[in-house]
């Protein structure tokens, strides 16, 4: 398997504890954690396999981390690389944008060449509208801490598996 980096931010309670359940369900030899508030360019450049935390903040955003390392990434080539999102949102409280930073940020990564794997059914959660949605599918895998926290583990566990043969 090629080298994997895993993006979350460090200081970020929830998306840090999911983060920490792939890094455990993956295999902590197999991927590399970085802060996504330290992110730059030669992280991008020194792995072909990446696992990213996107969680939804106010009203369908991304966080400001994310949000200021974008000019850089318009700027690389993408194509030989592999993302999987992961992000964390509450389908009750904002049923209307649930996980769209999933969606948000894999929209930007696709422009840029990249090959987004990972995708899950829509199916067991309950939202209005997601840009994470694409037809029957999820861009990535949503997490929802508020209202299924149980579903977690599992979700965690059988996206990872999916992800070791994707990112082959």
């Amino acid at each position: 398997m090629s080298k994997t980096a895993i993006i979350y931010s460090y200081n970020t309670q929830k998306s840090k504890k999911v983060a920490e359940k792939v890094i455990a369900a993956f295999g902590e030899k197999e991927i590399e954690a970085v802060n996504a508030e330290e992110l730059s360019k030669d992280v991008l450049e020194n792995y072909d396999n990446f696992i990213l935390s996107a969680p939804t903040w106010f009203d369908g955003e991304l966080p400001n981390y994310w949000d200021e390392f974008v000019p850089d990434l318009e700027e690389m080539d993408l194509k030989k690389k592999k993302f999987a999102i992961f992000g964390l949102g509450d389908q009750k409280g904002y049923t209307e944008n649930f996980c769209d930073a999933i969606g948000l940020l894999a929209e930007i990564l696709e422009e840029c060449g990249a090959t987004i794997v990972g995708q899950t059914s829509v199916e067991g959660y309950t939202f209005e509208a997601s840009r994470a949605q694409r037809g029957d599918k999820f861009i990535g895998l949503p997490i929802d801490q508020e209202n299924q926290a149980r579903k977690t583990k599992q979700r965690v566990e059988d996206w990872v598996g999916q992800l070791k043969k994707e990112f082959k």
